[in-house]
């Protein structure tokens, strides 16, 4: 597949199709009391490539289907070094389609849960050094930020090796960077509804990676969870915290909810993308529904699939195959 991917024809054919979806796209919806805000397509995804070869195939259904991805913005993540050049290209390329870019801060150290807690930055030096590279490349433009997905649930669950007094401070000076750049909003990772079911044990471990600054929290980033569940665990946190944070929640494949057998987290069969990304969620706290994980993109090797963030055309398909809508 990869050597399809590559030819100059298919990459134009995508290019062109996805940047008139980009341009005539109809607004993402209104934030609560605000301006309405209209999140940007990157014509450039792997949804966008697959759905060229599959048209020059003849396998113009599939490619359909694809699309249903390929449409609808989505989060770009940021988990390499020098995140600065990236960053700026993203917000300006949305800024020129006027558009909002969703970006994901993905680089803590100990990143991964697990027995090694692999990945991430190598200290906390060079995590913040990251950070400040990361904030440099907004400018002006702005955008929606999820800071560090799973870090601070990871941490209350015990599945990492990182020291929480390092690990919340980096967070905090995460969420005070950013946030000082004009026009972003930022939103903390909170996990998900199912993964620290007591809210009220991430009161203290939020408030030490300063929730207090940031716009609020993210929740079921990467899961199942429906929009119903994770709204009313949204209410819970938001009440258990003081009141007043907002929040996003990442609808990108909560469409039949979570599964209910084994590795339930991981390339679960059955699923089906969720809500398209949009700030008119009718909550006046849940500032938007994003697609903040890439529907496609494997959770792991489980279940046939290929490495972690690798696109998966076949559950791609299964995903846009079960949506409502």
């Amino acid at each position: 597949m990869p050597h399809l991917l590559a030819r100059p024809r298919l990459l134009r054919l995508a290019v062109t199709a996805l940047a008139l979806v980009t341009t005539c796209a109809p607004a993402a919806g209104a934030e609560a009391g605000g301006a309405p805000v209209a999140f940007w397509v990157n014509p450039h995804t792997a949804a966008s490539h697959q759905a060229a070869v599959w048209r020059a195939q003849k396998r113009g259904a599939d490619a359909r289907l694809v699309e249903r991805i390929a449409r609808r913005p989505q989060a770009e993540w940021l988990n390499k070094n020098r995140p600065g050049a990236v960053v700026r290209r993203y917000v300006e390329a949305a800024a020129t389609a006027h558009r909002t870019a969703v970006l994901v801060t993905y680089f803590i150290p100990h990143r991964d849960c697990g027995d090694y807690s692999a990945g991430g930055a190598h200290s906390a030096a060079a995590y913040r050094r990251w950070i400040d590279g990361f904030a440099s490349g907004l400018g002006t433009r702005g955008a929606y930020v999820v800071v560090e997905p799973d870090a601070v649930a990871q941490t209350e669950a015990g599945c990492t090796r990182a020291d929480p007094r390092e690990r919340f401070g980096l967070l905090a000076y995460a969420v005070r960077r950013i946030k000082r750049h004009p026009h972003t909003k930022v939103y903390l990772d909170a996990g998900n509804a199912s993964w620290i079911p007591d809210e009220r044990r991430l009161v203290g471990p939020l408030r030490a990676a300063g929730i207090a600054q940031a716009d609020g929290f993210a929740l079921n980033v990467s899961n199942y969870q429906t929009t119903r569940a994770t709204s009313a665990y949204a209410r819970r946190l938001a009440k258990a915290l003081g009141g007043g944070k907002h929040y996003v929640i990442d609808t990108s494949r909560n469409g039949n909810g979570p599964y209910a057998g084994p590795q339930s987290w991981c390339n679960p069969p059955g699923r089906a993308l969720g809500a398209p990304p949009t700030t008119r969620t009718g909550d006046r706290a849940a500032d938007a529904y994003l697609w903040i994980k890439r529907p496609g993109e494997s959770d792991g090797t489980c279940r046939g699939g290929p490495p972690a963030g690798r696109w998966w055309p076949q559950y791609a398909l299964g995903l846009a195959s079960r949506a409502r809508g």
